[in-house]
């Protein structure tokens, strides 16, 4: 971001989150709840016996959506992840593991700790059941093959900036490696093709010297007005970058 200072664009016109986004996740949800909600219970509104000879309830019913809700949350997170790190994984598989073992020690600890005697054998009961088992797998994937399939769409027809950047990092770590050719043969790193597509958004003025990284004024992504006696902005005025310090011994 600091040598393509575009990017910052992105947060500083709230791209990724503003009124249509967030009416959008807003949809989003209740499409969401209504699979979470309605496949499970169609699935078991004609109340299928268990193997031990058990009838299911509502709390059977309760435990199953709540499961498939975890499992949802985890993977659209997952989803929403551009970085994935240790501690992504231990967040989304470690959630949805541990929600499991609380699930089956909070239905056993009845009566050695008299807490929700309702829920004594649960685990057993929905664990045991292959209507679960098989709605693990369909229902989060009904839930988010709309998000897959959205998120696919809009990288096909409208690929913004940034992921035009991530999938040439991707593609080289160090950018300038990875030769590429242009339109007329000539070959061009990485970092030329992306200041060629950078050409076409940006002022020409902006572009003396060759170089982007010489005249765009790298911009920040906080609020300089924090109604102090000093304000940011003051400070930040206070430095002239176009000058050399000099050095005090």
């Amino acid at each position: 971001m600091l040598r393509f200072p575009q990017l910052y664009k992105i947060t500083q016109n709230a791209e990724g989150f503003n009124t249509k986004v967030f009416w959008g996740h807003c949809i989003n949800a209740l499409v969401h709840s209504l699979i979470l909600f309605w496949f499970p219970m169609k699935a078991l509104e004609h109340d299928t016996a268990l193997a031990s000879g058990q009838a299911t309830d509502y709390l059977f019913v309760g435990n199953i959506v709540y499961t498939y809700v975890v499992v949802t949350v985890c993977l659209k997170a997952g989803l929403e992840t551009t970085a994935w790190t240790k501690f992504s994984h231990l967040a989304v598989w470690g959630s949805m593991l541990i929600w499991l073992v609380f699930f089956g020690i909070y239905s056993t600890i009845w009566p050695t700790i008299p807490i929700a005697p309702d829920m004594k054998g649960q685990a057993t009961m929905v664990l045991s059941s292959a209507h679960f088992w098989l709605g693990l797998f369909l229902v989060p994937t009904a839930c988010l093959m709309e998000d897959v399939a959205w998120r696919a769409a809009k990288h096909t027809c409208k690929k913004t900036l940034l992921e035009e950047v991530q999938e040439l990092e991707t593609k080289s770590r160090v950018m300038g490696k990875a030769m590429l050719r242009d339109s007329n043969g000539k070959r061009m790193n990485e970092r030329d093709r992306l200041l060629k597509r950078l050409s076409r958004k940006t002022p020409p003025t902006l572009f003396r010297g060759g170089s982007i990284q010489q005249c765009v004024p790298h911009g920040y992504a906080f609020s300089q007005e924090e109604h102090g006696a000093v304000t940011q902005e003051e400070i930040v005025r206070a430095y002239d970058t176009t000058k050399k310090k000099s050095r005090k011994k």
